[in-house]
């Protein structure tokens, strides 16, 4: 970054004292010349007064808003030039983020510390995770190495194009992701460790993975609805033709199936074609406001 480039640090965090105890120093010894923003989202431990005690600013939420909205609350009071998100559970490194912005400065919008391998994550989260991604990568036609990450720096500019469609949830990575290769933001990834957390996750299987299967159909609203329909009204097309090939062999008739299954790939296909342009209006505002 230049000299007169200004950097924002944004730490959405719930609960997390013991860990900001041990992360907030070394982000001031790093990037002494950062603002440093925690976003207090309903903590009932010490957070407050430990990010007073290192001399951060801190926001607080009178409730649990949600890591997304903790995020957008960040977003929002933010003065820099470019704001770095990352973990308040010790997950992301400080001396990762001179890579970020290393990266940012070869002219992209935004860059995501995609984790390795050998990062912290239970097998169900893994294998969720190389889903998302291949998903992602087949929509934007780019490859995509790490769609849920939360450690990024991005350009605040941009960025605050789209805080309208972040969601107060965990899915805000998703959604930030796909509205900027939406629009055409350069995007790029560098590869991070991220080691074991301090504490306890807030992700809970169940819970959390009945909300992340809604991640697979925002990406497609968030890029290319059609790209999805269009799959599912073929796979009906097909069937139905098939199944008419079929009675019509064996009983000499069009079967009320058939009907329904061309009738079916029919709506199917106008419903993503309707979304499609949908998704367009949506990025409408953004694109004129660039």
């Amino acid at each position: 970054m230049t000299s007169s480039t200004s950097l924002s640090i944004i730490l959405p965090s719930k609960n997390e004292a013991r860990s900001l105890a041990a992360l907030l120093p070394e982000l001031k010894q790093r990037m002494p010349d950062a603002e440093i923003i925690v976003v207090d989202d309903g903590s009932s431990d010490d957070t407050v007064t430990v990010c007073e005690g290192h001399g951060v600013r801190v926001l607080s939420h009178p409730y649990c808003m949600g890591n997304g909205a903790a995020v957008k609350a960040g977003g929002r009071a933010a003065s820099g030039d470019v704001l770095v998100f990352m973990d308040a559970d010790g997950q992301h490194r400080p001396e990762d983020i001179p890579l970020l912005l290393e990266k940012l400065d070869q002219g992209f919008e935004m860059v995501v510390g995609a984790r390795g391998k050998g990062s912290q994550a239970s097998v169900h989260r893994s294998i969720g995770n190389r889903i998302y991604n291949k998903l992602a990568s087949w929509m934007v036609g780019h490859r995509i190495l790490d769609l849920t990450s939360g450690f990024r720096a991005v350009r605040a500019r941009k960025f605050k194009q789209f805080l309208y469609l972040l969601p107060n949830g965990f899915s805000y990575p998703t959604t930030i992701t796909m509205s900027f290769f939406r629009v055409g933001y350069g995007v790029a990834y560098v590869p991070i460790h991220a080691p074991k957390r301090i504490g306890e996750s807030h992700l809970r299987l169940v819970r959390d993975g009945l909300r992340f299967l809604l991640i697979i159909f925002k990406i497609g609203s968030l890029y290319s609805p059609l790209k999805l329909f269009a799959p599912v009204a073929l796979f009906h097309l097909l069937g139905g033709l098939g199944y008419y090939a079929y009675t019509f062999a064996t009983q000499h008739r069009l079967s009320s199936m058939t009907v329904f299954l061309l009738s079916a790939a029919v709506t199917i296909f106008m419903i993503g074609l309707v979304s499609e342009q949908i998704t367009a209006l949506m990025y409408k505002d953004s694109a004129e406001r660039e």
